[in-house]
C-alpha cells in the first residue's frame, strides 16, 4: 500500500472511526444502561434518553402501568375502591420514581405519597370527555420540585366522575439521568484516546519503524558494514525506499568483493607476469654471457645460441602483447574489425601456417572439414587468429606425448559452424574444467608455473568469441586428451524484393 494512501486512510479513519466507534460504544452502554435501568422503571422506552428524548423517557418508565390502570377501569369502573389495589399500584410506580393519586368528584381518595396543597391544587379538573388528559408539566414553588403528570378520567359505576393521577418528581430523576451522560462522556473520551492511540501505532508502523531501520542501515554503511540486511516487507514508498537502498548495499558489497577479487588477480598476474618475464630474461642473459666469454667458438654453436635468443625475445614479446591485449579487455576497447569471411578457406590458410611450425617440435597436425565451400561468417581475422592461436599454443605447452598430435575440424551445426581442436595431452579433472576460462585460473600451479604463461589466455579466447557471437567449452579426459569446442554463426544474406 502506497504512503499516499495509508495517508488518505488515516485522514478519514480520524473522522469516522472515531464516529463508528463511538456509535457502537454508545450502543454498547445503551443496552447496558436499559438492562440496569428497566427493572427499576418498569419501562421500554428507557432507549429513548439516548436519542435525546428525557420526557419520552420519563413517560415511558410509567407507561405500563398507566396503560394497565386505563384497561382496569374500562372493565371496572370501581376497580380503585379497593385500598389493596392502590397501595399495590402504588408500589409499583415507586420504583420509577413515581406515585398514584386518585380524586373522585372533588375528593382525593388516595394519595400514595406526601405532597403539597398547591401541588393537590394544581392537578387538572375531570374533562368530561372521558379521555386522557395526556402529560402535564407542573413545577411546585412551595417546595422547589418539578413534576410530570400523567392523568385519566372516567365514570364509576354511580356516574360520578373520578380522575388517576400518575406524578413522577423529576427532581430524583435527572440526577440519576444526568450521572448516565457523564458517563458517557468519560467514555467517549475514552474510546477517542483509544482510537488516536491505535492509529499512532498504525503510522508509528508504517513510516517510523521503516525508517528507524533506514537509519541504523545508513550508519552501518558508514561504519563499512556491508554484510547486514535490511528487513523491510511493507510494499509502500518507504518500503520501496528500503528495497532500493537494501540493493544498493548489496551492489556496494558486490563492488567491494569484486574490487578485492582484482586486487588479488592483479597481485598473481604480477607475479606471473614476473616469473614469466624472469625466465626468458635469464636464459637470454646466460646465452649472450656465452657468447662473450667465447663458448660459442663454432658457428653452429653461435647460431644455436642466437635462435635461442631470438626464442626467448619472441616469448617475451608474445607475453608482453598478450597483457596489452589483456588490458584491453579489462576496459572493453578491443579494436574489432569484423568483415565477412569464407570459414574454410581460412581455416586451410590457418593450417598451413600452423603445419611448419608444428613440425618443428615434432607435433604432427591434421585437418578434418565437413563443410560445404562458400560458408561465410562475420569475423575479424586477427582476432580469430588469436584465439587459434592461443588455443594451439596452451595445447602444445602440455602435450606429455612422445609423438605429439593435433586435430582441428570444422562441423556443419545448422546455423552455425562449430570449430574443435582437440590434442593428445595429459587433459584437465573434471574438477577444473568448468574454471579454465577464468582470468589467471591455473589448474595446477605448482606444475603449471614451470611452463610459463600468464594464465590469461583461454579467458582471452573466451572474450573474443562471447563478442563474436559464439560460445566455447571443453572437453577432456585426463591422460587422453582435452578437446576445445567453440561455435560461430553463419553469415546469411537478407533478400529484399
Amino acid at each position: 500500500m502506497k504512503l499516499r494512501t495509508k495517508l488518505i486512510i488515516a485522514f478519514f479513519t480520524i473522522i469516522l472511526v472515531p464516529i463508528f466507534v463511538v456509535f457502537m460504544g454508545v450502543s454498547m452502554f445503551t443496552s447496558f444502561q436499559l438492562r440496569t435501568m428497566t427493572p427499576g422503571y418498569s419501562g421500554e422506552g428507557v432507549g429513548d434518553l439516548f436519542a435525546g428524548n428525557a420526557v419520552q423517557l420519563i413517560n415511558s418508565m410509567t407507561a405500563e402501568v398507566f396503560e394497565q390502570i386505563k384497561a382496569d377501569t374500562r372493565e371496572n369502573p370501581d376497580y380503585f375502591e379497593n385500598p389493596d389495589r392502590l397501595e399495590r399500584i402504588n408500589s409499583d410506580l415507586d420504583n420509577s420514581y413515581s406515585f398514584l393519586v386518585v380524586r373522585q368528584e372533588e375528593r382525593f381518595t388516595y394519595i400514595g405519597n406526601s405532597i403539597s396543597e398547591e401541588l393537590l391544587a394544581g392537578l387538572p379538573a375531570f374533562d368530561s370527555s372521558e379521555s386522557t388528559r395526556g402529560t402535564n408539566y407542573f413545577s411546585d414553588t412551595s417546595d422547589n420540585k418539578n413534576y410530570l403528570i400523567k392523568q385519566w378520567d372516567y365514570r364509576d359505576l354511580g356516574d360520578r366522575p373520578c380522575s388517576v393521577f400518575v406524578i413522577t418528581a423529576l427532581n430524583q430523576l435527572l440526577p440519576q439521568v444526568r450521572s448516565i451522560f457523564s458517563e458517557m462522556g468519560l467514555m467517549l473520551v475514552l474510546l477517542l484516546v483509544m482510537v488516536g492511540l491505535i492509529l499512532s501505532m498504525w503510522i508509528y508502523r508504517a513510516i517510523l519503524k521503516p525508517l528507524s531501520k533506514l537509519q541504523q542501515a545508513t550508519r552501518e554503511i558508514k561504519d563499512g558494514n556491508l554484510d547486514f540486511e535490511l528487513d523491510i516487507t511493507e510494499q509502500d514508498e518507504i518500503g520501496q525506499l528500503c528495497l532500493d537502498f537494501e540493493e544498493m548495499r548489496q551492489r556496494l558489497r558486490d563492488t567491494a568483493e569484486e574490487k578485492l577479487q582484482y586486487d588479488m588477480e592483479n597481485k598473481e598476474l604480477i607475479s606471473n607476469i614476473s616469473h614469466d618475464l624472469k625466465t626468458p630474461i635469464t636464459a637470454i642473459k646466460g646465452y649472450c654471457e656465452g657468447i662473450m666469454d667465447g663458448v660459442a667458438s663454432s658457428p653452429e654453436r653461435m647460431e644455436k645460441y642466437i635462435r635461442t635468443i631470438y626464442n626467448k625475445a619472441n616469448d617475451m614479446d608474445r607475453l608482453i602483447d598478450e597483457l596489452t591485449f589483456y588490458s584491453k579487455i579489462d576496459t572493453n576497447k578491443i579494436p574489432y574489425v569484423f568483415t565477412k569471411l569464407d570459414i574454410c578457406q581460412y581455416f586451410t590458410d590457418c593450417v598451413e601456417e600452423l603445419t611448419m611450425e608444428l613440425e618443428a617440435k615434432n607435433i604432427t597436425l591434421n585437418f578434418s572439414n565437413t563443410v560445404e565451400a562458400g560458408v561465410t561468417i562475420i569475423a575479424d581475422t586477427e582476432q580469430l587468429k588469436r584465439v587459434i592461436n592461443n588455443i594451439v599454443s596452451n595445447s602444445v605447452k602440455y602435450l606429455d606425448k612422445r609423438r605429439g598430435i593435433l586435430i582441428i575440424r570444422l562441423v556443419d551445426v545448422g546455423d552455425f559452424v562449430q570449430v574443435e581442436i582437440e590434442d593428445n595431452g595429459r587433459g584437465i579433472s573434471q574438477k577444473d574444467l568448468p574454471n579454465i576460462f577464468d582470468r589467471f585460473y591455473r589448474a595446477d600451479s605448482s606444475r603449471n608455473s614451470s611452463q610459463g604463461g600468464s594464465g590469461i589466455g583461454l579467458s582471452i579466447v573466451k572474450k573474443i568469441i562471447e563478442d563474436h557471437g559464439g560460445k566455447i567449452w571443453a572437453t577432456s579426459k585426463e591422460g587422453i586428451g582435452t578437446v576445445m569446442h567453440f561455435v560461430l554463426r553463419k553469415h546469411q544474406e537478407v533478400l529484399h524484393e
